[in-house]
């Protein structure tokens, strides 16, 4: 058995399948059935394209119809209403409309009228879930899946991986893992957390050997106005840069779509409530604090050169 790479881009990330196997030829029929349902998801739920169910959903805004929806987009919303419900509104799909005022590559706050505006289009409350219907009552209201589809993406690659036969094997999306299986003979994956301060380097690295690991931080975009730093993560609740939470959040799951959502919850509470959020969860997790202090019930491994970096 011997492990070859995948490198690829898909859902806007840098991708890679890491699996172990005979040859990489005897991989390619997992490679591709993998690939398939990657770019399945990508092109049921992006934004970007105009055919998406996501673009459908969104051109029903305003519509008291709505829109019927298929048994898995009904269960991610399921999902994405408990999380909302238990976050306290933190976890909030409709948020996305914000980015239409905060513009992280123009170095300009956004304008307090236009975001007061655009918040009105905000809130999970005001749509209406009726499974497997689905409204969206304001015109201009979005439904952006961008904050879960690659986390729900990584499992189903890896489930389908596991079907296929594939024993040994790690997925990759973005930085989003799932675990296909160990090492050949049970040894975990040594993967690495990146430092939210040295994209370069590795903060802490742990032994996963099931489930999925995903890590949320404020270091993706950001820009400085009058030096004060503003991160991309945004309160759904005011609909401004969240800055008084934690650097950075990994956290391990049973799935990496739970492990998602959980770290980006935890972004979005305070450095100093985030570590008792996490610890009611009762999930293995890594907080980085904007000191740098890392605090979690993680098991942390010393550290050397990984086998396997996450991005």
């Amino acid at each position: 058995m011997r492990l070859e790479r995948f490198r690829f881009r898909a859902m806007g990330s840098p991708c890679e399948f890491l699996f172990f196997g005979a040859s990489r030829p005897s991989l390619a029929p997992i490679v591709e059935a993998c690939g398939r349902e990657i770019l399945r998801l990508e092109r049921k739920f992006s934004r970007y394209r105009e055919d998406s169910l996501a673009s459908r959903i969104n051109r029903s805004a305003g519509d008291p119809a709505g829109i019927r929806v298929d048994a898995e987009t009904a269960a991610l919303l399921d999902f994405a209403e408990t999380a909302h419900r238990e976050s306290g509104g933190r976890f909030d799909p409709t948020s996305g409309v914000l980015r239409r005022v905060w513009d992280f590559r123009s170095g300009r706050l956004p304008d307090p009228v236009e975001l007061e505006e655009t918040l009105g289009l905000v809130g999970w409350s005001r749509l209406r879930w009726d499974r497997p219907r689905l409204v969206l009552p304001i015109a201009g209201m979005e439904l952006d899946f961008g904050g879960f589809v690659k986390e729900y993406a990584a499992d189903r690659v890896a489930e389908i991986a596991r079907r296929a036969g594939l024993g040994s094997g790690l997925v990759d999306l973005g930085g989003d893992l799932a675990v296909v299986g160990p090492r050949p003979g049970g040894a975990p994956w040594l993967v690495g957390i990146r430092d939210p301060r040295r994209p370069d380097a590795a903060i802490a690295r742990f032994a996963l050997a099931s489930g999925g690991l995903a890590t949320s931080g404020d270091y993706e975009r950001c820009m400085i106005v009058d030096g004060v730093r503003y991160g991309h993560l945004l309160d759904p609740r005011t609909g401004r840069s969240h800055r008084s939470g934690p650097a950075c959040v990994s956290v391990t799951a049973a799935h990496c779509l739970i492990a998602g959502a959980t770290a980006t919850i935890a972004m979005l509470h305070s450095e100093d409530d985030a570590p008792d959020f996490l610890s009611r969860v009762g999930l293995p997790h890594l907080l980085v604090s904007q000191s740098g202090e890392l605090r979690g019930t993680m098991r942390r491994l010393p550290r050397r050169r990984t086998a396997f970096t996450n991005a």
